[in-house]
């Protein structure tokens, strides 16, 4: 689970409404390089902002993530108030404030209480420890049930290779070109402008392929830090890239799988595919159209083998010029739909023995290409409505 030359520390500083750690500081060792994407929302908040400013200036020596307060929709004051607590962290670890990168999760709207975070921080960086992993996927938590983690080592030129992430997430979750909350780390050492193009590549095929509800959030950020403390120097021309590249994808997509198992009150952790394809593009509208349907989500929270409804979204999902004579479904291994009409040999009973799993599966074939994609996501409960509706309460 360590990275040598990843430490962390995790405290309750106050700002979560039902106590708990709520505040990490990860510390990044010297001349580790640090890739990032984030958000596409147009209401970034003020954290994405200044991290976002801060990596293109420098390279980060740490990041600063609070649970309980998004710092989002607050204007100036909340680039303020995020500046300040980079300053706070700054001065801690003795280097520039511009080194910090600031993470926040929580309430949108609510100014941030920098005076509790500010407070907290000498406390942390006495008691930063490379073992802290726990602490600190606990420390980012909103309405999760529990951490996410994941770590794979890989040994090269005689050295073992660890890659460890940490991820929150359980509600406003559909990813735009980033993730909801996650930081991984690897010993290996890698350049700059290869890290980015790995992390782009790890998250377009993991935290890209999740959602819960369809909705983008306006605090989405995820990081890839290479510390190169193994002393393997890596480059995409090596031999050992593809096997290291896909190691750093399997953490990833280990870590999205997490938060959909976990996602607000869901009871089935649901993988939907679609092939047939003429474009990726197309691919996806389908997945999403399937996958974020409240008639499909709540027909799966009931166990219910409407597949209708799995049809109509397909049909709605502006595929040009779809021929529907061509589309095939299964929920796992038993066909639903054959040539865009009901299967022959179909029984509802076999459709409500697949659906009454927790673990499924949704498969379109378009009948149009060669390119196909894989999302997962979740049914919609009670509970999904209950926990949104009291999250101010």
């Amino acid at each position: 689970m360590r990275v040598d030359g990843v430490r962390l520390s995790a405290v309750h500083c106050g700002l979560k409404a039902g106590g708990g750690l709520d505040l990490a500081l990860l510390e990044l060792a010297p001349g580790s390089v640090t890739a990032a994407v984030f958000t596409q929302n147009a209401f970034c908040a003020a954290p994405v902002q200044i991290a976002r400013r801060n990596l293109a200036y420098t390279t980060p020596r740490a990041l600063l993530v609070n649970a309980g307060n998004a710092n989002a929709g607050t204007g100036r004051q909340g680039l303020e108030n995020a500046e300040s607590c980079c300053v706070a962290a700054a001065s801690a670890l003795d280097c520039d404030h511009h080194e910090i990168l600031p993470f926040s999760t929580g309430v949108i709207g609510e100014p941030l209480p920098v005076h509790k975070i500010a407070g907290a921080i000498d406390g942390m960086c006495q008691r930063l420890d490379p073992g802290s992993w726990d602490a600190a996927a606990t420390a980012i938590m909103t309405t999760d049930t529990r951490p996410k983690l994941a770590s794979h080592e890989m040994y090269l030129a005689g050295e073992t290779i660890t890659i460890t992430g940490m991820a929150k997430g359980a509600g406003m979750i559909k990813p735009n070109m980033a993730t909801m909350l996650a930081f991984v780390a690897t010993d290996a050492e890698v350049g700059f402008g290869d890290l980015q193009r790995l992390l782009e590549a790890a998250v377009e095929d993991s935290f890209n392929c999740i959602s819960v509800d369809g909705d983008t959030s306006t605090n989405d950020a995820c990081t890839l830090t290479a510390t190169g403390k193994s002393g393997v120097r890596l480059r995409p021309s090596d031999d050992a890239w593809p096997v290291f590249a896909h190691t750093v994808k399997n953490v990833f997509v280990e870590l999205a799988q997490a938060l959909i198992e976990d996602a607000e009150g869901a009871s089935k952790f649901v993988t939907v595919r679609v092939q047939g394809g003429a474009n990726r593009g197309e691919c996806f509208d389908v997945a999403y159209a399937i996958a974020e349907s409240p008639l499909v989500k709540t027909a799966l929270f009931a166990s219910d083998a409407n597949w209708g409804r799995i049809l109509a979204a397909v049909g709605r999902a502006g595929v040009p010029g779809l021929d529907v004579s061509h589309v095939n479904i299964d929920l796992d291994d038993v066909r639903v739909v054959t040539a865009g009409e009901r299967d022959a040999r179909y029984q509802d009973t076999d459709g409500q023995r697949i659906l009454a799993q927790d673990r499924l599966s949704l498969s379109v074939d378009l009948g149009r290409g060669l390119d196909k994609v894989t999302v997962w996501t979740c049914d919609l409960s009670h509970d999904y409505v209950r926990i949104n509706a009291e999250y101010r309460s």
